[in-house]
Formats: structure tokens, C-alpha cells, sequence
């Protein structure tokens, strides 16, 4: 057997190079095996065109419920000028991208960046596709390219009335020489046909009619299930187990060791597997955080909220003297607790291994650390290892940063050699092994003059660094860039949207021994939640109106400004909501800027007489700069606010003997149907820039509605969840 040639920082880095030419100049017409056996040769790596005119695009990120599958295939058909109805797509796979300098870029799929980072370079091949079939069917008539023109993946020769489908010229386009990339122009904006129309998503009917396979569903011949249970504490160890006490049940295969953490039980189905593993004699090495406590966090984060050390995030102004010298002070704190990804679909992947090849199928959000995780495990070269990218049953980032689900596949079905394997984590293993969203606290302090304008602020933030626990090489001088999200200045992806004449963000770094991850959102989750929060605080000790505050802040950001207004006037902001069912319907006003997008939500709730809380209608913004289909962005916009606001009602996780005490749904609960509020989005994409939208409009959900909490009851909850605080109707 031979051993692994490259770690995962080598094996991303082979592909840098070719990174640098994809984002910076297209890369193109590569061969195939499909070329090689005759079969319908690729125009690009991003075409294939058959002979009856169906359009195969190959979409290199993942689709998880998002939309990204029909958004990108979309752009690549807009450059193309191919006939929409005939459009299928399919995955790429990784193994496939490397051994081919990676022509379809990244295939992370995460930070709401699955369109807005990919959308010059998968145009750019719908464009050198539609330029290779062109130049293919003007050589056939002996004609000038330029003299051609192409509709819905039809080329006409308006001089000699001549005309040909992309199937009658797909074989001969593919042995063209590909354009350059400075030679391949893009649509102007105002020419788009299918960017920016409200198409039906590609994937829906599959998913409908039940043809639409997941991980959970795989089934491959001769397959055995595993079932598996890792220390119940983070930094445990595995010291034994008794194979014996069931080996002898029905179906199972095999008791084995996964890494030094884990044992698994294969069996012939999953039921029995998960059966016999509950029945295991497991010792456990729980290491030295058995003893940990929630409590013990909670008191570490606020001690952080007043040490003398802390690495600043933006600042401007002199912030100190600014608070010495006011008038008036007003200071709160708020916290955020560890969160859970509970993807529907629990982590699983299918594997196969010989000594000469591993093979992987699982959803993932990034098939090239995929690739990377089942390489190292194998103890093979990447070039022997392959992943097949499956539809995810939910991301959320769980399945993207770490892999540790496909490591576990791969060191289970490498000690049962040449048979398929699938590993599925219960439901149980999914909540108490996860990579949770980063526990914080925050403190803010702002200075007032007599007139009640604010002259400084200080944001400290305490707590957890998503990259220390993930990718420690990007800390810089103690410094987490990411902590900072919708609270930076000077350009970016997550701005604050407000000047104040003296401004510190800084953070003290505490991180206890529950292993972070990129949770959907991200900081700008807690971040928003603070600064908004907090705002209406001050606007409520000035006697402000919540609005005009933020209105008067904003001077210098139009387009926080612009989305702010045009929640505010959809609502009639400046006109009492009517009363639901005799109860008084109270608002709440919250903006920020994340994943390169502007937006802003206002809610409006009810609270009745014993605290049940009610939320009746958001109506939420979003400028994303181009909108690429606006149906799927009302889709994400309204399904951000289930995934919010269900964190801020419910959505804990708390350690109690150094392991997470919340194990499935009865204590890690989501909103019902019943309880999630009328969603109206306002899509106003002003052009310019390419902004996400998977993401954004989770971070004003909580604040949204804590504020209209306030308007409504005058008690100011800063601490999530609420479940706790106020009753749930």
C-alpha cells in the first residue's frame, strides 16, 4: 500500500495556482474520458450539449436547499444562449477538478459565497461555450462568425436564411482551440434574460416525486451500515469495549475502533447496528475537561468583558476620552449562546476502500476537503481517492469547514477492505458531537452629550474564536478578522453601517473546549443582535425615536439607508400598527451588512397578558446588487427567518460535565409551523456588486423582534434564547 504523499494544506495548495487562473483568466477544454470512448464530448468543462439539444451544465458547488444548483445554472446559461427548458445539471467531482488543474474553481460551498464569488468565471464559460459553438457552425458554412447569431440554442445565418441547433454542432464545436479569456466578453447587465428572472428551481420536481437521492439513501450492492459513538467529551479518548457482549446479535459484522475516540458497531442495516452500539460495554478516557461546567464559561466570558487586554477589531476617535468626558452614559451586556447546526439530514457518507482506491459518496459542502479528509485517512494519494458529491438534507456550514464524518467512513471501511460501508451518525451523535456557533457576550458602553447624541461607543466582545478551533494558521497577533463581521469600516463584506464620532470594537478571545464552527450567519448573528439592540436601548434612554436615531447615523451609508427606509415605509412606520384580536401590535426596527449584502427587517409582535409572545409579520429587505433569481432569494429570505428566529427562541447548548447536555429535538426544539410569522421581502437590488443571500437576514431576525419585544412590554431581554424569558404563544 502505498502512504499518503500529501497533507490537506498540500493538497489544497496544488490547486493554487490553478485558483489564480480561474478567478484571474478562464480555464477551459480540458479532454475527457467521455471524448476518449466517443461518447457527447464537453464543449467546456462546463458544457456538454447532446445531440438532441439537451444542455448538461456542471455546477461545481453544492446544493443544500439554497438554490445555488439553479442560480449558477442559470449565469451559465444566460452567457450561453441555450434553450432553458432543456437545461439539466450535474456534480463534477473533485478528483475529477484536480487531475485537471482545477477548471471549475472552488467547491466550497458556504458564507452565502456559492454565486457571489463564482459568477464571473461560470458566465465566462457559458460565453466561451456559446463562442466555441458559433465559430463551429459559421466554419461549416464557410461564413463569418460575426455574421451568426443565436437564440435559445438555435445559430442562424440571417444572409443565407441558414440555421442549426447546438446538437448538430456540439462535436465539432468541442475540438475548437477555447477563446482566450480576455477574449470572451460578458452581457452588460441590461441585456440579461434569464439573470434575474423568477425561474423554477431545477431540482424541486425530483425532490416532489421522491427521485431525489440523499447520503441517507444510498444504497450501493453488498453495502453494510455502521452506527458509531465518539466520547461523549470533547478531548476524550476511547480506553475499551466488550465485542463479545454483541457481536452475536443479528446482523452485526464488526465492532471496531474509529481513531482514538471511537467505536462503531457494521451490521446489515443501520437499525441493527445502532441497536447493538447501545448495548456496547464502552470505557471512556473523558481527559480533562470532565469536570467542565456551563457555569464555569458564563464566568470566564464576563470576566473577559472588563480585562485590560483585548485585540481591537475598528476603531476611530479617541473612545476613552469621548466616555470620560460625557455626560451621560448608558452600558449593557448581552449574551449568545453555543449553538447546534440539527441539519435535518445527520452526518453520513458511504465508503469504499482497497489498497489502491478509496471512494467516498456523501453530501458535502466542500468536495475538495471531502477529498482531502478520505485521502489522509486512507493513507493514499489524492489522485487514488474519489468523492461523489450527493444533495445535502441541510449544511448550514456543519458539513463544510470540518470533516469528520468522512474521516470516520473512511477509517471504518478500511478495516472491512472492498466493501461498501455507510456510516450514519444518530441523531444523538449529531447534537453532541457537532461544531458549534461560538459562545459570546458583549458589553457596550456609549457616551452622551447634553443633547443626547451619542459621542463615543465601545463594543467589547468576549468570547469564542470560530478561527482558533478551525483554522488557527489565519489568526494574526491574536487577532480573529471574522469576529468582527457587520461591525468593520473601509469597504468589505460586513460594514457597520453607522458613523460615530468615536468608535473601539475589540475582543478578548476566551475559548473553552466546545469546538466551534461557521453556523449559518456566522457572527454577524451575535454582532447584529448587540449593535441593534443596543442602539434602540440608547434611543429609549434619549427619548428617540428608534428610527430617526438610526436615520441620523446612517448619514454616510446610503445604502444601509435605503434599505432601512424601505422597510420602514412598507410597515408605515410612522402610523400605529392596528390591533390583532384586541391585542396591540408593537414594532421593531434592525439593519446591518454581512456577506455583502445590505439589509434590514422590521417585525411586528403582539405580547398578551401572561408574556405570550406572538409574531405576526416581518417584512424584511435585502440590495444584494444583482438578483439573480428573486424568487429563490423571497425563498431564502423566508427560510433565514425560521432558522433565526427558532435560535433566538429555543436554541441552546449547554455543558454539564464537560459534554452537551441537549441530545435531539425534545430539548433542542425549532419554531412550528403555527408560530412562524408573514414574511414579506423587498428584493431592491441596486446593482454593482455581488452580495449573498443565504445568510444575511438571519442576523436581523432576533434583533428585529427584541426590539418590538421592548416597545411592546418595556423589558429589555439580552440574552438569547428567550424561551426562559417570555412565555411562546
Amino acid at each position: 500500500m502505498k502512504a499518503a504523499t500529501l497533507n490537506r494544506r498540500q493538497f489544497l495548495g496544488t490547486g493554487a495556482a490553478a485558483t489564480a487562473a480561474v478567478t484571474g483568466g478562464f480555464v477551459f477544454g480540458f479532454p475527457t474520458s467521455a471524448t476518449a470512448q466517443g461518447q457527447t464530448p464537453e464543449i467546456n468543462a462546463w458544457v456538454v450539449i447532446q445531440p438532441d439539444d439537451k444542455v448538461i451544465i456542471r455546477i461545481a458547488r453544492s446544493e443544500m436547499g439554497q438554490g445555488t444548483l439553479t442560480g449558477l445554472a442559470q449565469m451559465v446559461a444566460e452567457e450561453l444562449e441555450c434553450d432553458w427548458s432543456k437545461v439539466t445539471t450535474e456534480y463534477p467531482t473533485p478528483g475529477q477538478s484536480l487531475a485537471r488543474k482545477r477548471p471549475w474553481g472552488d467547491f466550497g460551498t458556504g458564507g452565502s459565497r456559492g454565486i457571489r464569488t463564482s459568477h464571473e468565471y461560470v458566465r465566462k464559460g457559458g460565453a466561451s461555450a456559446r463562442m466555441m459553438l458559433v465559430q463551429a457552425a459559421a466554419d461549416g458554412w464557410q461564413v463569418p462568425a460575426a455574421e451568426c447569431t443565436v437564440s435559445k440554442g438555435v445559430i442562424t445565418h440571417a444572409a443565407s436564411r441558414r440555421k442549426v441547433s447546438y446538437g448538430q454542432v456540439a462535436a465539432a464545436a468541442a475540438k475548437l482551440t477555447p477563446p482566450a479569456a480576455a477574449d470572451i466578453p460578458l452581457k452588460d447587465p441590461k441585456d440579461w434574460k434569464l439573470i434575474g428572472q423568477r425561474m423554477a428551481r431545477l431540482d424541486t420536481v425530483d425532490k416532489v416525486n421522491g427521485k431525489k437521492v440523499f447520503g441517507a439513501d444510498l444504497q450501493l450492492p453488498g453495502m453494510l451500515n455502521a452506527a458509531i459513538n465518539a466520547c461523549p467529551v470533547f478531548g476524550g479518548k476511547l480506553k475499551g469495549y466488550d465485542a463479545a457482549a454483541v457481536e452475536k446479535m443479528p446482523g452485526v459484522k464488526k465492532v471496531l475502533a474509529v481513531g482514538d475516540n471511537a467505536v462503531a458497531v457494521v451490521a446489515d442495516t443501520w437499525w441493527r447496528a445502532k441497536k447493538a452500539l447501545d448495548a456496547l460495554p464502552v470505557q471512556w478516557d473523558f481527559g480533562a475537561h470532565a469536570n467542565a461546567q456551563q457555569a464555569d464559561f458564563n464566568a470566564v466570558l464576563k470576566a473577559g468583558l472588563d480585562a485590560p487586554q483585548a485585540v481591537v477589531g475598528n476603531s476611530n476617535g479617541d473612545v476613552k476620552a469621548a466616555l470620560a468626558g460625557a455626560v451621560r452614559k448608558v452600558e449593557a451586556v448581552y449574551a449568545y449562546p453555543h449553538q447546534n447546526h440539527a441539519t435535518m439530514e445527520p452526518m453520513n457518507a458511504t465508503a469504499k476502500w482497497t489498497p489502491e482506491r478509496c471512494e467516498v459518496w456523501t453530501p458535502t459542502q466542500n468536495g475538495e476537503a471531502s477529498l482531502s479528509a478520505a485521502a489522509l485517512a486512507a493513507g493514499l494519494p489524492a489522485a487514488q481517492c474519489e468523492v461523489y458529491k450527493i444533495d445535502l438534507g441541510g449544511g448550514f456550514g456543519r458539513r463544510g469547514a470540518v470533516q469528520d464524518w468522512i474521516t470516520q467512513a473512511v477509517l471504518i471501511a478500511k478495516q472491512m477492505p472492498g466493501t461498501p460501508v455507510k456510516l450514519l451518525w444518530s441523531r444523538e451523535e449529531d447534537m453532541t458531537q457537532g461544531r458549534y456557533h461560538p459562545i459570546t457576550q458583549a458589553k457596550l458602553t456609549a457616551g452622551l452629550d447634553a443633547q443626547g447624541n451619542i459621542t463615543g461607543l465601545h463594543m467589547r466582545i468576549s468570547g469564542q474564536s470560530i478561527l482558533a478551533g478551525v483554522a488557527p494558521q489565519n489568526i494574526r497577533e491574536g487577532r480573529d478578522p471574522v469576529m468582527f463581521q457587520g461591525l468593520n469600516n473601509g469597504g468589505g463584506e460586513a460594514m457597520i453601517g453607522y458613523t460615530f464620532p468615536a468608535l473601539l470594537v475589540d475582543h478578548a478571545m476566551r475559548n473553552p473546549h466546545v469546538p466551534p464552527g461557521f453556523w449559518r450567519g456566522v457572527n454577524l448573528n451575535q454582532n447584529a443582535f448587540y449593535l441593534e439592540c443596543f442602539l434602540d436601548e440608547v434611543a429609549q434612554a434619549t427619548n428617540q425615536d428608534p428610527l430617526a436615531l438610526r436615520r441620523k447615523l446612517m448619514a454616510n451609508h446610503p445604502k444601509h439607508l435605503a434599505v432601512l427606509n424601505a422597510v420602514a415605509e412598507r410597515v408605515g412606520w410612522d402610523k400605529p400598527a392596528a390591533d390583532i384580536n384586541g391585542q396591540k401590535v408593537h414594532r421593531g426596527l434592525c439593519v446591518t451588512h454581512g456577506f455583502g449584502s445590505y439589509v434590514a427587517a422590521c417585525a411586528e409582535v403582539s405580547v398578551g397578558p401572561k408574556g405570550q409572545l406572538k409574531i405576526h409579520r416581518i417584512v424584511a429587505a435585502t440590495d444584494c446588487g444583482y438578483a439573480v433569481n428573486p424568487q429563490q432569494i423571497e425563498a431564502q429570505v423566508e427560510g433565514s427567518f425560521v432558522y433565526g428566529l427558532s435560535a433566538m427562541l429555543y436554541e441552546e447548548c449547554t455543558v454539564k460535565d464537560g459534554r452537551i447536555e441537549q441530545r435531539n429535538f425534545d430539548t433542542y426544539p425549532s419554531m412550528r409551523i403555527a408560530e412562524m410569522p408573514k414574511v414579506e421581502t423587498i428584493v431592491m437590488p441596486s446593482g454593482g456588486f455581488w452580495g449573498g443571500v443565504g445568510e444575511p437576514t438571519i442576523a436581523v431576525a432576533a434583533p428585529a423582534v427584541l426590539n418590538a419585544i421592548f416597545a411592546a412590554t418595556g423589558k429589555r431581554i439580552r440574552e438569547l434564547p428567550i424561551k426562559q424569558q417570555l412565555q411562546q404563544a
